[in-house]
């Protein structure tokens, strides 16, 4: 097949010129890829396509710019390149250097030495004929000259694993595909590399064809072989940085997805057998589940099921839904004090707008504290429930009862704590709890109450803690996140 390559100015006229190609000839379906909007992993871009010339021939035909054809030819070069000038080097003015040739030097010897790997030795056997054949050399010396060949070879080959190139490392697949990793990086951020399912199922590695165990850190110009199973996922020991597992954010990244998205599977079958046994209790196992989240104010049943299963839905306004009763939060009478126009501080430290001497609570479902955006909602019964803006469950109650939404602001709340909840995930170790515990007790945060579940040697921790305000708990997350071993410290 014949080869076209168009070089232009800029993008746009790639574009272009790809529409005056697909005018001029006919355009082959499902041969156009268009890496610059979706670049290659190593950074190539340009625009492919195969047309039919009027004799009815296969023509590719490649458009670029001159700065994505620069990078084609030399690649990783060009990078380098770039990095090393500064930003005088993406200005267009580069100068090469001693150290920067060798590293490009290094490079290519690398990328030859895949190339012969990959092509099985042929040129090896052309020169060893080529030699045969010529006049008064025997077989001794052609034998000579091909281990002094493989001497320096291997001599090179010796230079480029221990290079220093960037701040990138280079290795091989058993297919001497070269791979680019983060220096530092072990076999399993080449697992990851290669495949999120092959670093999930990734058990064991080879490097150079040796067993290694996956913290080893490799080297440039290793051959990597992955050992995997056919099931599995990834350990929870990868994530701790001490350990060493994993170098690089991308490899990361996919195993917390991993367990986050375990972790919300629990959620959805904890929050359904949660639902399933008050549906039983009360006889309405028939009942259409789509329409019950609806009537709840969820779109989808999950919603639901990750409501209950975090405990941020209480079942008793299920209950409530199932006897036919209402709400109190939906009942239609609102005290008359809302009309009244007059502005009052409460004692628990909440400034209602618009109501005089309105009794008021802090709703359980977000628990807010001082400096907390706050709005409040009029229920039967329970005057004004105080419920931080961001929260959900008051959006589904304001969406239903608009008419219900009063303003609200704190005022001055003296010394009065208030109870929230916080949520610790962190690698399961001895001695754990006891920090974290020496961090609230070095703040002087009283905790009233503590839920802590162990799996998978992650450990999950919810603590009832009472603080003064927001700021001050943002302080104490942030010491607690500072623990050995903590992955997260978050609000609930």
């Amino acid at each position: 097949m014949l080869g076209l390559r168009v070089i232009v100015e800029d993008i746009k006229d790639c574009y272009a010129a790809l529409g005056l190609v697909h005018t001029m000839w006919q355009p082959v379906p499902k041969e156009f890829d268009d890496y610059i909007s979706r670049p290659k992993a190593n950074g190539y871009r340009s625009l492919h396509t195969v047309v039919l010339d009027p004799q009815g021939r296969a023509l590719e035909v490649q458009i670029r710019t001159r700065a994505m054809h620069q990078f084609a030819e030399y690649g990783v070069a060009a990078h380098w390149r770039y990095k090393e000038a500064g930003q005088k080097g993406y200005s267009g003015s580069v100068q090469a250097d001693g150290g920067y040739d060798q590293k490009i030097a290094w490079l290519r010897q690398l990328l030859a030495w895949k190339d012969e790997a990959a092509g099985g030795g042929d040129a090896a056997e052309e020169d060893a004929a080529g030699g045969a054949g010529q006049a008064g050399e025997g077989a001794d010396a052609a034998q000579g000259r091909e281990e002094g060949r493989g001497a320096g070879r291997g001599k090179d080959w010796e230079q480029i694993k221990h290079a220093e190139l960037d701040d990138h490392i280079y290795v091989l697949s058993p297919q001497a595909q070269v791979v680019a990793l983060p220096r530092g990086a072990a076999p399993l951020d080449f697992a990851y590399y290669l495949h999120t399912d092959l670093g999930h199922r990734c058990r064991g590695a080879r490097v150079d064809g040796a067993m290694v165990p996956l913290d080893t850190q490799l080297k440039n110009g290793q051959t990597v072989e992955i050992v995997a199973v056919k099931q599995g996922g990834p350990s929870r020991d990868w994530l701790n940085p001490e350990l060493g597992y994993l170098a690089s954010h991308r490899a990361r990244t996919k195993v917390r997805a991993w367990f986050n998205a375990l972790q919300m599977q629990e959620t959805l079958a904890q929050g359904r057998a949660l639902l399933g046994k008050t549906l039983q209790r009360e006889g309405k196992t028939a009942v259409n589940l789509d329409e019950l989240a609806h009537k709840l104010g969820f779109k989808t049943q999950d919603e639901l099921y990750a409501a209950l299963g975090k405990d941020e839905f209480s079942l008793r306004t299920v209950e409530n839904l199932l006897r036919g009763k209402a709400d109190p939060d939906y009942e239609d009478q609102i005290p008359s004090a809302v009309n009244r126009p007059s502005k009052s501080g409460h004692a628990g430290g909440v400034l209602v707008v618009g109501v005089d001497a309105l009794m008021t609570q802090l709703s359980k479902c977000c628990r807010p504290a001082p400096l907390d955006a706050i709005v409040g909602f009029v229920t039967r019964g329970k005057g004004v429930t105080i419920h931080r803006a961001s929260c959900e469950t008051f959006a589904r109650l304001a969406e239903r009862a608009p008419e219900r939404v009063i303003t609200t602001d704190w005022g001055v709340h003296g010394d009065q704590v208030y109870p929230v909840d916080l949520v610790v995930e962190a690698i399961d170790r001895q001695g754990l709890l006891r920090d974290i515990s020496e961090v609230f007790a070095r703040e002087k945060i009283n905790v009233t109450g503590v839920r802590t579940l162990s799996r998978g040697g992650q450990a999950r921790m919810q603590f009832t803690a009472e603080v003064p305000d927001a700021g001050r708990l943002q302080w104490t997350l942030t010491l607690i996140g500072e623990v050995a071993g903590v992955l997260s410290a978050m609000r609930k």
